[in-house]
């Protein structure tokens, strides 16, 4: 009986007509390719809508500064001073201001001052826009510039008092070229970014999407090979052989992890990529129950294709076996037979941990450049003010000399005054471009002076305190005076969460030849979880008398050093901070004085 119906089966597969199937694969292929490219365009629109944000922020960011320059009436050398600096960002190729005559009158290239520039543009037309817009330009010495452009009006006077300082300036130069030619009917600002890396990006994102489409195909291809190959058992061993030794090497090689589970629930095969995401090998989990070896966010994964059996498309959070949480872009699917016939699930997966973290830095760009702007508002509509208050209540402490009580007002007064005023300055420290004097020195004397420095007032809280500083790496290429201030704030923040006393330990370690690591630790009350993703954010604090400024600032000195901050905390048992410097502008550099 089995054998007549293994006869009849062999039959019924051998009768399907070739044409059948060829068709089926003319189907998929259109299909995944539209897939494809649909992905691939929104991923385009997504970078450059990104490019756009990062251009109108850097405009923001030199309105505020042009505004508060022309406030404290500076030069136009000043003004080119400010945009060479706005133009030193990462990512920037150049910013160019121009009147609507394309004469160029800023440039962060000093030689193409007087040039024309944008002839090509509507400029008068331009100048009237408040949205930007934008071009891609191309550079035939790498890649293209991604340039956005707009009117330039920090102030609605701003204009005016701008080409009355280049016109002054113009009659006082014996050389008589400088503002020649420049027409006060309006200005155009010009931001040209680097698209090397964002299409470096795209190139990924499509090498992603184009491998996804490519697997799919494959899977289902193969699916419909098997069928044609069961016409004649001799050549499907052969052709078997060969599609298993090509698709072997591509899942095993790919850089997407995959995991294949049969259809009693049994893990079957992945590939190195999901070996070192979760931590497992091939020969532990080969022929194991998915439920028992899967993270439960990929059981529920599974849960919801055995009742749906559609593909799935979703990012999750993952605890892998090192207790880490990995966030995952998750493409499963049911796999089946051209006949229906159930074979098992496929989970496809990828790591994006550092698509997160660019996104993350995106937004803190932009946080930064809105605060920017808030910093010159600030500094102008109340600096001024504080000074004649200041100085009023100073004349009023001198005139009640005689008067204890009046005076002590006056004194207390000046007193908030100059507190007031504390915070304006750490305001605009923290919002002003970071200026940085890199030279070579020694880590390790800076640690060991900054610890000198707050022995007193660790003894006085019974604070111990515990350093361990190797003789390497020697010198590194940092500002001293910034790194100094970034370690006394460490150390003072881990003072203050040991009211009982406790141990603040400091260790240098070097995890490479390029980087340095210092790790800051406390025995403290520890941070909330919920407040560990806040504690760098400008005005975060948890302190009754705190600015939260003081971290944020360390964030960007840190962060203008090319390096990283990390902080892991956990309630009542202390929280350690790890700063990650490079050893020298270069990416290796050996100790040098």
């Amino acid at each position: 009986m089995k054998n007549t119906e293994h006869r009849s089966r062999k039959k019924f597969w051998a009768g399907i007509s070739p044409w059948f199937i060829i068709g089926a694969v003319v189907i998929l292929v259109p299909i995944f390719i539209m897939m494809a490219l649909e992905n691939i365009s929104k991923q385009e629109d997504y970078t450059t809508q990104l490019l756009i944000e990062k251009g109108e922020a850097l405009i923001r960011s030199f309105e505020a500064g042009a505004r508060t320059g022309i406030g404290m009436r500076w030069s136009s050398f000043q003004l080119q001073k400010l945009l060479i600096e706005t133009a030193e960002q990462e990512g920037v190729d150049h910013i160019i201001l121009t009147d609507t005559d394309g004469t160029v009158i800023a440039d962060s290239d000093p030689s193409m001052i007087g040039e024309r520039y944008g002839v090509d543009l509507e400029l008068v037309r331009i100048s009237g826009l408040k949205k930007a817009e934008w071009r891609q330009v191309p550079n035939l010495e790498g890649a293209d510039t991604f340039e956005v452009y707009r009117r330039f009006a920090p102030t609605e006077t701003f204009a005016q008092e701008f080409f009355r300082m280049l016109s002054s300036e113009h009659r006082s130069s014996e050389s008589g070229t400088t503002g020649a030619g420049i027409q006060s009917s309006g200005l155009v600002i010009f931001v040209g970014m680097d698209m090397g890396p964002i299409d470096a990006l795209r190139k990924q994102d499509r090498e992603h999407t184009i491998w996804m489409s490519v697997i799919f195909v494959l899977i289902g291809i193969s699916g419909i090979i098997s069928l044609i190959l069961a016409q004649s058992y001799r050549s499907a061993k052969i052709s078997l052989s060969r599609i298993k030794a090509f698709s072997d090497s591509l899942v095993e090689n790919m850089p997407i992890g995959l995991i294949a589970i049969n259809d009693r629930d049994e893990i079957i095969s992945l590939n190195q990529t999901a070996e070192s995401v979760f931590g497992y090998s091939v020969r532990d989990i080969s022929g194991k129950k998915a439920g028992d070896i899967l993270p439960e966010p990929c059981k529920t994964l599974l849960e919801t294709l055995k009742t749906e059996k559609k593909v799935i498309e979703q990012e999750i959070e993952c605890p892998v076996k090192d207790g880490r949480i990995v966030p995952l872009e998750v493409i499963a699917t049911v796999l089946e037979e051209g006949t229906g016939d159930f074979l098992g699930y496929v989970i496809l997966f990828r790591d994006i941990t550092e698509i997160l973290h660019l996104k993350k830095e995106m937004e803190r760009s932009r946080r930064l450049a809105s605060l920017g702007s808030l910093a010159a508002g600030v500094a102008h509509e109340i600096r001024n003010p504080l000074s004649s208050i200041k100085g009023f209540a100073t004349f009023f402490k001198e005139r009640y000399h005689n008067n204890p009580e009046d005076r002590k007002t006056a004194e207390i007064m000046v007193q908030e005054v100059e507190r007031l005023n504390r915070v304006i300055s750490q305001l605009l420290e923290f919002a002003r471009p970071m200026d940085m004097n890199r030279r070579w020195n020694s880590i390790q004397e800076i640690i060991r002076h900054t610890l000198k420095m707050i022995e007193g007032e660790a003894g006085e809280k019974k604070i111990s305190l515990r350093a361990d500083i190797p003789t390497e790496p020697g010198n590194i290429f940092i500002d001293a005076d910034k790194i100094t201030q970034v370690m006394l704030n460490l150390y003072l923040n881990a003072i203050s969460a040991m009211e009982r006393g406790g141990t603040l330990g400091v260790a240098l370690s070097l995890p490479d030849d390029r980087m340095v690591q210092i790790d800051v630790s406390d025995t403290g009350a520890g941070i909330d979880e919920e407040n560990l993703l806040r504690i760098f954010d400008p005005y975060f604090t948890t302190k009754p008398s705190g600015t939260g400024l003081g971290l944020a600032i360390v964030y960007r000195i840190i962060e203008s050093h090319g390096g990283e901050i990390r902080v892991e905390s956990e309630r009542g048992k202390g929280t350690k901070v790890t700063v990650l410097l490079p050893v020298g502008p270069a990416t290796t550099v050996s100790n040098q004085t």
